[in-house]
């Protein structure tokens, strides 16, 4: 590929389209302001099996469109997410651009200018930005915006607990059966204190959890949020009006979303989770951010997690040559 002229004052998003992948990159991007365009990328046999290793012809691996547009007009910025995109980046910083790869490569960092990663991935380097957790849009503007968008949350009886649902991983089997021992801690705080639930799944929530949650609080105030035939998806109005958090451990992404906000995160069976999600839960019960689900669900004092803004910063201050 040659070279183009002097890149365009535009940020490049790339992902593969997965969800957690195309929120931390737009999270990123949004961050750090200007123009952006998004690519959702599918790369060609054989480096979708080989990326983000850049092998003679990688050039050619996201079709004529991406080809052309990094000959003709590369980005000033590449932000990619997930090892797919690693690839993407590598071309578009070979074009011109300063690159930005989210997520461990999984190769050495000095291939692109930064790599942010999280801490639990264990990943060093003089351009590695370390985070905790993942990055997302959570802020107080955001969290505004999702009470103004779900104004009647607001008048539910509080306290208003958000219940947040994920599902098995092969760092914790979250079942029906894990499920049934959440319930039994939160259940009766809830109707103790004559407050509401606000409750969603993901879409890894095993049906058999899904049906349960219907059976078990349908006589609880709130809402229930299990998929679109439930309506517009509350996930920022919960979030927004919650007084408090409880989650399932299994997820990053949605775990680093609530301890964004302004309520305590109380976290279901900690203990049985394994690997680098667990070292990230321990890091936050350190921390002081979250604690372990109990009957209690006892407020504590605690600073909301914000790392999108703080990453946002190093990275604009190392792309432009200045040390933090």
């Amino acid at each position: 590929m040659e070279r183009s002229a002097a890149p365009a004052d535009v940020v490049w998003v790339l992902s593969d389209g997965h969800a957690g992948n195309v929120r931390q990159a737009t999270a990123l991007a949004a961050a750090l302001g200007g123009a952006t365009r998004e690519w959702t990328l599918a790369a060609r046999a054989p480096w979708r099996w080989l990326a983000p290793r850049a092998l003679p012809g990688a050039g050619a691996a996201f079709g004529d469109a991406f080809e052309q547009a990094l000959a003709t007009a590369p980005p000033r910025l590449a932000i990619g997410c997930g090892r797919q995109a690693a690839l993407a980046t590598r071309l578009a910083r070979a074009a011109g651009a300063q690159a930005v790869q989210i997520l461990d490569p999984r190769l050495h960092s000095r291939h692109w200018d930064l790599v942010v990663a999280p801490e639990h991935d264990h990943l060093s380097g003089r351009n590695v930005i370390p985070l905790l957790g993942s990055l997302h849009p959570v802020d107080d503007g955001w969290l505004q915006r999702g009470r103004d968008a779900f104004p009647a949350l607001g008048t539910l009886p509080g306290p208003r607990t958000a219940l947040l649902l994920g599902g098995p991983s092969r760092h914790l089997a979250f079942d029906a059966a894990a499920f049934a021992r959440l319930m039994a801690w939160l259940r009766p705080t809830i109707e103790r204190e004559a407050g509401s639930l606000l409750a969603t799944v993901s879409r890894r929530t095993p049906p058999a959890v899904v049906d349960a949650l219907r059976a078990q609080t349908a006589h609880l105030p709130g809402l229930r949020w299990t998929g679109p035939q439930d309506g517009p998806n509350p996930y920022a109005g919960l979030l927004g009006w919650a007084d408090r958090i409880v989650c399932s451990a299994d997820s990053v992404n949605m775990l680093s979303e609530a301890c964004a906000t302004c309520a305590p995160v109380f976290v279901h069976e900690p203990e049985r989770l394994s690997g680098r999600p667990r070292r990230f839960v321990d890091a936050l019960r350190a921390r002081g951010r979250v604690q372990p689900l109990d009957a209690s669900l006892a407020p504590f004092a605690f600073e909301p997690l914000r790392e999108t803004a703080r990453v946002a910063e190093a990275v604009r201050m190392r792309l432009a040559g200045r040390t933090e």
